[in-house]
């Protein structure tokens, strides 16, 4: 049996075949192109879909299901009923799926929750239950798979585990909170903390690597720590503790099998993800239990979210 996985984004349209053991045989993708109508979108999702399934040497009829995965709020009946940044407000993706790519069973979920059902069937979670998939980008993405379920919550908007207020009246979040843990933890953070820090440290080493670089990363501050530079070193604490408060809240909460932890942040591996653990196994409340959450490291990276919309059909 062969499934389409679509991953709608801001930027790029990808659609590819992926086979039964989660593998995928083809891709296809093209610019969003903002802005523009959802029908020139929804022309293009079909195009690209077409394109995946000729170039892994099949036929539509070969295709048993498609899934789709798009930022934004999803509600049961597969309508994207807001999406900022794609200018979508109740737009009926299913059914315009459907129009283009014939009768076949489709699925649409949030972007994030296709990511965490990838990781945890075919990457890190190796096909656990009870699962957790934290982003660490430009905000803090999330998705909650419990008992084999995604958690959407009444309203289809739950597991927006970024928007939990770790510091009360802290830092002002894009979504209208103060002291969110995105506003802290993700990489849009991260750079923030490190140029805050530059400008109390003119004499840091992360002054050379930014000019090196041409501008302020989220590798700044590891670089820095890396070179024993006092100031780096105290921002990449600082901010590794503001990651694993989350993530200590997240397991007290849930107790999940697994929180993967993903983003381009983690290509710093065991770096970031060793003092994660560290933090998270003093602080979690379950101390004393036997079976304890494992925190790794996402593994399938862009692939995570195309797979997750490719085995939608497994959990819906």
């Amino acid at each position: 049996m062969y499934t389409i996985g679509i991953d709608l984004g801001g930027t790029n349209i990808v659609a590819a075949v992926v086979d039964e053991q989660y593998r995928i045989l083809a891709k296809a993708k093209t610019p969003t192109a903002m802005p523009r109508s959802a029908a020139e979108i929804f022309d293009d999702i079909a195009r690209v879909s077409i394109e995946a399934v000729e170039k892994a040497g099949l036929l539509m009829d070969d295709i048993a299901a498609i899934g789709m995965g798009t930022p934004g709020t999803v509600n049961k009946e597969g309508i994207i009923e807001f999406a900022n940044n794609l200018g979508f407000d109740h737009i009926p993706a299913k059914d315009m799926i459907r129009e283009r790519l014939g009768n076949k069973p489709v699925f649409v979920e949030n972007d994030a929750n296709c990511a965490a059902l990838g990781e945890a069937f075919a990457g890190c979670g190796n096909g656990c239950r009870n699962f957790v998939a934290v982003t660490l980008g430009t905000g803090v993405g999330s998705g909650v798979i419990l008992d084999g379920k995604i958690v959407s919550g009444v309203n289809n908007a739950g597991g927006e585990c970024g928007h939990t207020v770790i510091v009360v009246d802290g830092e002002p979040c894009t979504c209208g909170r103060n002291g969110c843990w995105e506003a802290y933890a993700s990489a849009t953070a991260l750079i923030n903390q490190t140029k805050a820090a530059m400008e109390l440290h003119p004499d840091s080493v992360m002054h050379e690597l930014a000019k090196e670089e041409g501008k302020v990363s989220g590798r700044t501050a590891f670089d820095a720590m890396r070179r024993n530079d006092a100031a780096g070193i105290k921002v990449v604490e600082q901010y590794i503790k503001y990651v694993a408060a989350g993530l200590t809240n997240l397991v007290n909460a849930l107790q999940p099998e697994i929180i993967c932890v993903g983003g381009g942040i983690c290509n710093e591996g065991e770096t970031l993800m060793r003092p994660l653990r560290r933090y998270v196994e003093k602080e979690r409340y379950s101390v004393y239990s036997k079976e304890q959450t494992q925190l790794m490291k996402a593994e399938l990276g862009n692939d995570a979210g195309i797979i997750g919309a490719a085995i939608l059909n497994q959990v819906h």
